[in-house]
């Protein structure tokens, strides 16, 4: 049968796809399936159409699948940030390692890869030490919202729905935070919604509010609230910063970063601090990290020591080894690693993360650790000592193929390759697989609720 757009259709749904959707077939066509799991019959609204598959949401489940589950969450659904609270979490582990078994096999060529069981988090809510939540000046209006006549659209602070860049789903809590950081997200939202300033719009680029952060530290309860502003407006913002601290004594750092650019993104041209510290500290095992605004930490912090545990294993380090951590961040893996090598050496692009980097060193009495700054194309060929082994953390679109062509031209014994993104990382593996060959993959749940999924991959050199 030919599907045609705007089209309803009843439909089993027989797997799951990356990135989260449901999959069923209609005479060998694909058809991808927002909302949907393995196991529910439903009716579907086609929603696109191409030659080769086709894209769905589900507007009726006939017959739920045992696999669901009741989601706790309110905006379940509707925003963009957990995609599968509806699933139960031990099917969410299953369906991760299958999208990295998958994702090796179909774009790495790899096959008969030991894929170890994924490692489940300690915690499936309130795990997150990072949230992000956006202002606009278009509120995303929900059925219930319909339902009283809510006709307030001007002014929102929380997540954005999937599918639209300028509209915002305004939200009381967050369950993937901890609980007071939902209190503070109240606080702050109500000091915006009533300072008079308006929040900043993504297609008119006017507005002052443009973003709201939040940073939690694991190891002893401590907040940074990092406001993210078009101009410097100090009579605007520090009434707020002193609000924060003074109703939650866990407030200890009070940020302002400022920036003129029109992307959406949540970093600042520069900074200021308005209440407290530049930075809060967090401990991943017995090592302590200062945390700036701007400076990349995972996520999920207990994930993270779990995530190190098998990055170390994996290296196999003796304690002489000289190592090559790219994309190193604040040093969180080589201060991790550094009782175990002779030399750690990071490269990092981001300027700030690198003076966290060198902080964290010396305030772990780490002494056997250096740090690069600048873009690794070009100071990998600034490494003259080879390495015995490279590890590789790279972001979500992984490395460059000039990156992937240096490292195999260094031929290190051993790369560990640290990913949260299977595509990216089984890409990078096949321009590596000539030189290098994967023993094992181990892949972590970091991202409870959602279809990401970090791995550790242990590649060694051929002979």
């Amino acid at each position: 049968m030919g599907l045609k757009k705007g089209e309803f259709i009843e439909l089993e749904i027989t797997g799951m796809a990356f990135g989260g959707k449901g999959l069923a077939k209609v005479d060998g066509l694909a058809v991808f399936v927002e909302k949907a799991v393995p196991l529910d019959r439903i009716k579907a609204r086609i929603v696109k159409k191409k030659k080769s598959f086709a894209e769905a949401v589900a507007v009726e489940i006939i017959e739920p699948s045992p696999y669901r589950t009741n989601p706790p969450c309110e905006y379940s659904g509707f925003c963009g940030g957990c995609k599968w609270q509806f699933l139960q979490y031990d099917r969410q582990l299953h369906y991760k390692r299958q999208h990295v078994e998958e994702s090796l096999e179909h774009i790495g060529l790899i096959k008969n890869v030991p894929v170890h069981p994924v490692i489940p988090s300690e915690k499936i809510f309130g795990y997150r030490n990072k949230m992000e939540f956006s202002c606009s000046d278009r509120k995303w209006l929900l059925p219930s919202d319909f339902a009283t006549g809510e006709k307030n659209i001007g002014f929102a602070l929380g997540l954005h729905v999937p599918g639209t860049f300028d509209k915002v789903l305004d939200i009381r809590a967050c369950l993937l935070q901890p609980e007071e950081g939902n209190m503070i997200l109240e606080d702050a939202k109500a000091f915006m919604k009533n300072s008079g300033v308006p929040p900043y719009g993504i297609k008119s680029h006017e507005g002052f509010w443009r973003f709201l952060m939040l940073r939690n530290s694991a190891a002893n309860g401590n907040w940074m609230v990092n406001m993210i502003t078009s101009a410097e407006n100090r009579r605007t913002v520090e009434p707020l910063a002193a609000l924060l601290t003074e109703k939650y004594p866990g407030v200890v750092s009070v940020i302002n970063n400022i920036t003129s650019s029109k992307a959406a993104v949540a970093t600042g041209e520069h900074e200021m601090v308005l209440a407290g510290s530049p930075y809060i500290k967090d401990k991943i095992g017995k090592f302590e990290f200062e945390i700036s605004a701007n400076s990349f930490f995972q996520t999920n912090t207990s994930g993270a020591e779990i995530l190190y545990k098998k990055v170390k294993e994996f290296t196999g380090l003796s304690g002489r080894e000289t190592v090559l951590d790219l994309y190193s961040g604040i040093g969180t893996i080589p201060v991790f690693l550094s009782a175990d090598a002779g030399l750690i050496t990071g490269l990092e692009i981001v300027e700030s993360a690198v003076s966290d980097a060198k902080k964290n060193c010396l305030a772990n009495g780490i002494s056997n650790c250096t740090f690069v700054l600048g873009d690794i194309r070009e100071s990998l060929s600034k490494i003259s000592k080879k390495p015995d082994v490279v590890i590789i953390d790279p972001p979500r679109a992984g490395m460059h193929k000039d990156v992937v062509k240096q490292v195999a031209e260094m031929a290190p014994e051993r790369i560990v390759y640290v990913s949260c993104n299977p595509a990216t990382l089984a890409r990078d593996i096949f321009l590596l697989k000539e030189s290098y060959e994967v023993t094992e993959v181990q892949p972590v749940d970091m991202f409870p609720h959602t279809w990401h999924i970090e791995s550790v991959a242990r590649l060694e050199k051929r002979r």
